[in-house]
């Protein structure tokens, strides 16, 4: 398996990595996974409820076993959770297993988009945004670490983020010089 085959997306919840990861999917021919669906899948229980039960540790637990799973495989498009990153190893496994994509929307952008979203456990607070602005300040330096590509998922629309990240991806895949982190 070449890290090329497949394509690891990254990012908050709320960035898009379902959408654009299914679209990137169809383009390239590959299978589509999203590792919360397939947590819910395996354990026949939504996140939330997961989240309930066990707390975020016992989520984080599954999340990287699911992790390690479907980075094993190749031709694939992957969808992570927003914390995946937070592991070292699911970290090194996206990192060394794929082209990591990393959907970065601004905690402001990211709250209109996920403000009447009730499955999301993280942001069931008073302050949703200010909820985001931590999580970003947390976890962007580590999307940064492990993207080959960064994308910013802002005010542009799904087709003009897909054209960017076409062209990108063939970029990199071609074997030039690797495209700029950056749009």
């Amino acid at each position: 398996m070449s890290k090329q085959d497949n394509l690891f997306l990254v990012g908050l919840m709320g960035a898009g990595k379902t959408t654009v990861g299914r679209l990137l999917a169809k383009h390239y021919g590959c299978g589509f996974f999203d590792s919360d669906h397939e947590i819910e899948a395996h354990t026949g229980v939504k996140i939330p409820v997961i989240f309930e039960i066990e707390g975020e540790a016992g989520f984080r637990k599954r999340e990287e076993a699911a992790i390690a799973e479907l980075t094993a495989l190749s031709g694939v498009v992957l969808a992570t959770g927003g914390g995946a990153v937070l592991s070292p190893n699911n970290r090194d496994r996206l990192r060394k297993n794929g082209v990591v994509v990393y959907l970065r929307g601004t905690p402001e952008h990211l709250y209109e988009r996920t403000r009447h979203d009730r499955s999301r456990p993280l942001l069931q607070t008073e302050n949703p945004l200010a909820r985001l602005r931590e999580l970003y300040t947390q976890r962007d330096p580590l999307y940064r670490e492990v993207a080959d590509i960064v994308v910013d998922t802002g005010r542009q629309s799904v087709s003009g983020m897909l054209r960017v990240l076409y062209g990108k991806v063939d970029l990199l895949r071609s074997g030039l010089p690797s495209p700029d982190k950056g749009d």
